[in-house]
């Protein structure tokens, strides 16, 4: 009998791990990033942390010395020797400072009133010291082992634009001053306008000026003024108008008048700033002294003893010294066959003696009564080719006009400034520094 034998396969699915499979890239993945990210602990050249009893030792502090200032107005022929041996410093040492700083600056040129500052250790020893040439500008010298260095330094001036407008009353410098400024504008107006006005004779009541000028500041504090940009002066019912251009290629600057001629002259309208007339020229004068009538060939100007003197154009010095009647005098030669006398001085200008180039506005002498003469006063006279001339009457020709290659900007100039004197309010908001103009002080721009 066949037997049989069944063999039953029976088929299955497979069981589902996909949990456990992604539990475990899992795990991989976290044993990954814990080897790669997490920093290994250093070795080698680590540096021990000190533990948390040890003290860290402070750094080393290197502190400057402590300087004391020392502030000296220079006297009336001190020199700068006489100040640094109070200091400690020695002759040989004052020598080599001198000689090292000349090739910046000539410490022999220091001037009275203008002040040196030293900075030295309380022992004594010094480090620098600081010297002010002027309003502006500074001398430093530091001592560095056993030399000197110098460097002229700019101090932070701040300069502001301001507008000023007046009326007169009776002077220039009054008016000036009751717009809130000082006399050094008022004589800066009256040397811009020098060679049309004279601001004695010609001065009426109700003349006015307007002007655009710098106003330069230190630490907030006023110092002094910078330039007159533009100036008005209705003069008897003229009017004059100056406007400062510089040259961009040469840096020269002049004033000239809107047309481009300059306010200079070939000379100046008065040899004294401010001096009344006490005699004019004439052709039969009666002569104070000798009771007589006689030529008075010149313009004499009333003026205190000492009142500098200038010379009214360029020229150069052909006499100086004693004159008989004249008494001490000093003449000059001018361009274009011109020659100036200035008679009855006290005494000369600083320079001034035969040969001596001199320029318009130089002072060239001190008002005296000199020779013979009732009382301090100078008699001025020119000469044009031999012959005496009226100073108060004579055309004397504008000196050279505007380069007309800048004509272009020197109307834009102009026209900025005409603006800007028409209508402080709109341009100069700021800057207003007197009353407002009658006519502006409604305005609504």
């Amino acid at each position: 009998m066949k037997s049989h034998i069944h063999i039953k396969i029976k088929k299955t699915k497979p069981r589902k791990n996909t949990p456990i499979f992604l539990f475990y890239v899992f795990f991989l993945f976290v044993i990954y990033f814990l080897l790669v990210f997490i920093p290994k602990k250093q070795t080698g050249t680590q540096q021990k942390q000190p533990l948390p009893f040890e003290e860290t030792p402070a750094p080393a502090v290197v502190t400057a010395p402590q300087l004391v200032e020392h502030k000296i107005s220079i006297q009336k022929d001190q020199s700068l020797s006489d100040i640094l041996k109070e200091y400690g410093f020695s002759p040989l040492e004052i020598h080599r400072l001198r000689e090292e700083v000349e090739p910046v600056y000539d410490m022999a040129k220091i001037k009275a009133e203008n002040e040196i500052r030293l900075y030295c250790e309380e022992n004594g020893s010094f480090h620098y010291m600081e010297y002010d040439i002027d309003t502006e500008t500074y001398l430093k010298i530091q001592k560095k082992s056993d030399s000197y260095a110098a460097e002229i330094l700019s101090l932070p001036i701040k300069t502001k634009i301001k507008l000023a407008w007046g009326v007169i009353n009776d002077n220039l410098i009054q008016a000036v001053n009751e717009t809130g400024e000082k006399d050094s504008l008022a004589i800066a107006i009256a040397d811009i306008f020098a060679w049309d006005i004279d601001f004695y004779a010609d001065i009426r009541k109700n003349d006015s000026f307007e002007l655009i000028f710098e106003k330069k500041y230190l630490d907030g504090n006023f110092i002094g003024y910078g330039n007159i940009l533009a100036a008005q002066f209705i003069n008897q019912g003229n009017t004059f108008q100056a406007f400062r251009f510089t040259y961009p290629d040469t840096k020269k600057w002049d004033y000239f008048d809107p047309e481009g001629k300059s306010l200079r002259k070939e000379f100046l309208k008065s040899p004294i700033n401010g001096a009344r007339i006490t005699s004019r020229f004439s052709h039969s004068r009666f002569h104070p002294v000798w009771k007589v009538y006689r030529p008075h060939y010149g313009v004499d100007y009333g003026a205190p003893l000492g009142t500098p003197v200038q010379a009214t154009a360029d020229g150069t010095v052909t006499f100086v010294g004693q004159n008989g009647g004249a008494g001490r005098m000093v003449r000059i030669r001018h361009q274009n066959y011109y020659e100036t006398m200035y008679l009855h001085l006290r005494s000369y200008g600083s320079g001034i003696r035969k040969g001596a180039k001199v320029t318009g506005g130089q002072t060239i002498g001190y008002v005296g009564s000199s020779g013979t003469s009732t009382g301090p006063h100078l008699d001025y006279r020119i000469k044009y080719h031999g012959n005496y001339v009226n100073p108060l009457a004579h055309k004397f020709k504008p000196v050279a006009p505007l380069r007309e290659e800048y004509r272009n900007e020197f109307n834009a100039v102009v026209w900025g400034f005409q603006l800007a004197l028409a209508g402080p309010l709109y341009i100069l908001p700021d800057s207003v520094t007197s009353p407002l103009k009658p006519s502006l002080a409604t305005s609504n721009r």
